[in-house]
């Protein structure tokens, strides 16, 4: 809770700050003389309700969701050696890197993947597909569910969401502020906005959407390494990489919910410039890392 407040009252202060230089600049006085009467407080306090709102109410649900999208079955109680494996190793794991026990499940998929979800690090999911479970051996299931912990230890799930709150908030206010110079100023809409501000807007949202998903995904990349060492602590380098050239050597297109293909220990493969809208670095750049850590 202490991250999530924080992150949230530094955001609002830059929307703040935003707001301020605005206003000491003469922006509004300059759309003023344009004839735009644009409110920016009452804008950018728009833009971040909606902005947040809809990424804390996924954050919010995000356990629910894993399991209804996927379904994935959280293991009450072990009813195999397998199942026991998974949960004391997981239990073992939260106790090293100081969080709660995760809630710990296993989905039925032939691809090797596990992703990690939740609103905090005390109140996570980690599940792994049953193809994991069929194909790595122990010591890589280890490392894979290590990368998995260190993901809620990092407070990964957390910072993704309110990231892309952040950007959303400054998609959706400069789109309308776009749309509303346009509106105004080009087409001479003197009362409430016409078809100019709309189609203007969405326009503009796409074109600013697109530039905030590369944001959000290169935060996303970054975060993969992260979790990479923090695996590489929990559970030894040398499963670390052995289990990320498990994924390399048998790599298939994710079949994770586009909502959880970020959270998965194994995402699609990019190059050129659609490697800027993967939420993973390729693979061969994971294991580089990881063998060059000291």
């Amino acid at each position: 809770m202490k991250r999530i407040f924080l992150f949230l009252v530094t955001n609002l202060a830059v929307i703040a700050v935003l707001s301020i230089t605005l206003r000491l600049l003469g922006f509004e006085g300059i759309l003023d003389q344009q004839g735009v009467d644009l409110n920016l407080n009452s804008l950018l306090l728009f833009a971040a309700v909606f902005g947040f709102g809809g990424s804390l109410i996924s954050l919010a649900i995000s356990k629910w969701s894993a399991k209804r999208m996927t379904g994935a079955q959280v293991i009450e109680q072990p009813s195999n050696p397998t199942e026991r494996w998974l949960v004391q190793t997981v239990e073992r794991q939260a106790k090293a890197a100081g969080i709660g026990m995760p809630e710990v499940a296993i989905y039925n998929s032939p691809e090797i993947n596990a992703f990690a979800t939740g609103m905090s690090r005390n109140n996570a999911l980690v599940a792994v597909s049953s193809g994991l479970l069929e194909a790595m051996t122990e010591d890589e299931a280890e490392a894979v569910l290590a990368h998995e912990v260190s993901h809620v230890a990092n407070g990964d799930m957390v910072t993704l969401a309110l990231i892309q709150g952040v950007v959303n908030t400054f998609v959706i206010f400069l789109s309308r502020v776009v749309g509303h110079v346009i509106d105004r100023v080009v087409f001479k809409n003197e009362r409430g906005h016409g078809p100019a501000f709309w189609i203007t807007t969405i326009i503009a949202e796409l074109l600013l959407g697109i530039l905030a998903s590369i944001i959000v995904m290169w935060f996303s990349r970054k975060r993969e390494f992260k979790a990479d060492a923090g695996g590489a602590k929990l559970a030894g380098r040398e499963k670390m990489a052995r289990a990320l050239e498990r994924l390399k050597a048998q790599h298939q297109p994710s079949q994770l919910p586009d909502q959880l293909a970020a959270f998965g220990i194994s995402g699609n493969i990019g190059a050129g410039i659609k490697k800027l809208f993967m939420s993973h670095p390729p693979l061969d750049e994971r294991i580089q890392a990881l063998r060059a850590m000291g």
